[in-house]
């Protein structure tokens, strides 16, 4: 056995660096789970990705996405009895009182309040039902096709569900929300209680925020059949992460150890920075017969050692362009492709205008063309 072990010990010090690393993927104890990168969503791990599965309390992600999309935060609302009476953890709201939306989304996201969630349904769309359906239409809208809710909340529902994947793109979408990152991020918020002469303090149950030094959000989870459940979020330099587990037995360890995995195994590297020449297009009947095509925006991927190497570019343009053209225009994009599959895109814009070509300007052109 000694010497087995001695043979398997030099075995493992001899493996090329690639190798020594892949065998360190997480061993997650979550049934389903996926770590992506917020800029891009590329999936740096999965497990059981695309497994439907209850989520529990997350729901209350895209509960908090719809309040702040409607741009009614400082509206008034007035708690129904219905509201009031919601099972589950809560704000204690009472059936009257009265609360602004934005009050009710720290008792949402911070509190994990189902009291909150139902109250910002009923004012925003009338009924939980109508609600639930607009959660479902904005989370196709996302990219989640394979996500249904049937309330605000995530108590346990026949066909309220998604998956790991879905959950993910939702919660990248959500952190790109500067109103969400600021709740989320928040450790302790106090909130008027009427009729009582002090205020409701919520404490953020999120305690990956005090056991991570790089997390920044987002939502715990739990019910019986969807057991633990949480979708985190880290910054590290500038460098955005989310993680999803759902029924997790260790779900902060999970987290951490997925949030680790990324920011070790993989490396974020700047490929295109905004402005620079990418290449040029033709134009028809344009006072200049080609124009510069140059990057909109600054583009970045997570990569693993060596990946850079084997990206392919393709261009996207419907060429001629057709004149006039004004510095500024989009007209494309290049793609970014990993083997098959396309990673990430950049818009292609005019670098300069290209005014019309006038009569005389056409001849001009045809003639010297023709001698």
């Amino acid at each position: 056995m000694r010497k087995i072990l001695a043979v398997l010990l030099l075995f493992c010090l001899l493996l090329p660096a690639g190798l020594a690393v892949a065998m360190e993927t997480p061993d997650v104890t979550a049934r389903a789970a996926v770590l992506l990168d917020q800029e891009t969503g590329r999936i740096l791990f999965s497990k059981n990705a695309h497994e439907r599965l209850p989520m529990a309390s997350t729901t209350k992600i895209m509960t908090a996405i719809l309040a702040i999309e409607s741009g009614r935060l400082d509206e008034m609302v007035t708690v129904s009895e219905y509201a009031s009476l919601v099972e589950g953890s809560g704000v204690d709201l009472d059936a009257g009182e009265q609360k602004t939306l934005e009050e009710l989304l720290y008792g949402l996201m911070l509190r994990s309040g189902n009291d909150a969630a139902t109250a910002i349904a009923e004012h925003l769309a009338g009924s939980v039902e109508k609600f639930a359906r607009q959660m479902t239409r904005r989370a196709g809208e996302l990219g989640a096709a394979q996500t249904r809710f049937e309330n605000p909340h995530g108590l346990e529902a026949e066909n309220h569900y998604t998956t790991a994947y879905d959950l993910g793109i939702i919660a990248v979408y959500a952190m790109s929300l500067p109103e969400f990152r600021e709740v989320v991020a928040t450790s302790e918020k106090r909130i008027s209680w009427t009729g009582r002469p002090y205020d409701r303090i919520l404490y953020n149950q999120n305690k990956l925020l005090d056991m991570y030094e790089y997390a920044d959000g987002i939502k715990t989870g739990w019910t019986t059949p969807a057991g633990r459940c949480f979708v985190g979020s880290s910054n590290k330099d500038g460098w955005g992460l989310v993680s999803v587990v759902l029924n997790a037995p260790q779900m902060w360890e999970d987290t951490i150890e997925l949030m680790e995995f990324g920011y070790s195994y993989y490396h974020w590297e700047p490929l295109v920075e905004e402005g620079r020449h990418l290449k040029t297009a033709q134009v028809e009947r344009g006072t200049a017969d080609r124009v510069t095509l140059v990057a909109g925006n600054d583009l970045g991927l997570p990569l693993k050692e060596n990946e850079a190497d084997v990206l392919r570019y393709e261009f996207n343009v419907a060429e001629p362009l057709r004149a006039p053209v004004s510095a500024g225009d989009e007209v494309g994009t290049m793609e970014v492709y990993f083997g098959t599959q396309r990673i990430a895109e950049v818009p292609l814009v005019a670098a300069s205008d290209v005014g019309r070509r006038g009569l005389f300007g056409a001849l001009r052109n045809f003639f010297g063309r023709l001698f």
